[in-house]
């Protein structure tokens, strides 16, 4: 769980942003959409090894 304090001469604004890099450093919100519905193993492993050949294609070319 991501948390911010408020400083006490700090804005709202900042404080939010803060807590948004805390979020995404965290990595809550990709947790979030994978989980965002269910996939099954094979489907899970099919796109695991669709992003490997993508990743592996951009490194070579």
């Amino acid at each position: 769980m991501s948390e911010v304090h408020i400083k006490a001469d700090e804005s709202l604004d900042s404080a939010l942003k803060r807590f948004k890099r805390n979020c995404a450093k965290a990595g809550v919100l990709t947790d979030l959409r994978k989980k965002e519905y269910y996939q099954s193993p094979g489907v899970k492993r099919r796109k695991k090894s669709e992003a490997a050949r993508k990743n592996k294609n951009k490194r070579y070319n």
